[in-house]
């Protein structure tokens, strides 16, 4: 995989947020650009030096440093939308090509240029400023149930990254849980959920809520 667009944000008024403004609206740069562990939710905002995440509460920190998504899935959606999506149109970091994100495996290790490591840890939920940016009726429900959710990374080492950078995967767990599978736990597919709860590498919000459903007798 390589790295396509490099995509950071500025806030900007919305009606979908309860904090009544929003980072979604991502832009191509050209780098490189810095990234860096950002600090715990609440605290920290994004990995990407000059991104900014509004809703603290719900977005950001350490566990959602960088989003990725494919762009050969935006190609995807703009066929079945019937509409253009440019890089950055999911509200994603980094726009990738050449491999398929929603396919990593949770705990993967991603090694971008001289320095910077990544290592893949959630998956991405619809919300309602999402639903809200791309305008589309019945949104959330369409996200789900293709379930195609890309993914969210956290910061092992802090380096750049640029357009056009080698995406080089070390150190895959051997578990097979994806962010695809994370995605379908949390969704519409509880039957997974028991695959999530001994993940180590897996956000702790997302293994809570596996544990929170998961019967000792499931396990």
């Amino acid at each position: 995989m390589h790295v396509l667009s490099v995509n950071v944000g500025r806030a900007r008024p919305t009606a979908h947020s309860d904090v009544g403004v929003t980072g979604i609206d991502k832009r191509a740069v050209t780098g490189p650009v810095a990234v860096r562990a950002p600090g715990p939710r609440g605290e920290g905002a994004s990995g990407l030096v000059g991104d900014r995440v509004c809703d603290l509460r719900n977005h950001g920190g350490d566990e959602q440093a960088v989003y990725a998504y494919a762009r050969e899935d935006l190609d995807d959606w703009q066929r079945r939308l019937g509409r253009q999506l440019g890089n950055g149109s999911f509200g994603e970091n980094l726009t990738t090509t050449g491999g398929s994100v929603t396919d990593a495996v949770v705990g993967e290790r991603w090694h971008l240029g001289p320095d910077l490591v990544l290592e893949v840890c959630t998956t991405r939920f619809p919300c309602r400023t999402f639903a809200g940016w791309l305008g589309e009726q019945g949104w959330m429900r369409t996200y789900t149930q293709r379930a195609v959710p890309g993914a969210y990374l956290r910061v092992v080492a802090p380096g750049e990254v640029s357009p056009g950078d080698e995406i080089v995967v070390r150190d895959r767990p051997d578990h097979g849980v994806t962010v695809g599978v994370v995605f379908r736990a949390l969704t519409l597919e509880p039957d997974l959920l028991p695959r999530l709860v001994d993940v180590d590498a897996l956000d702790e919000r997302a293994r809570d809520r596996a544990r929170r459903r998961v019967t000792p007798a499931d396990r």
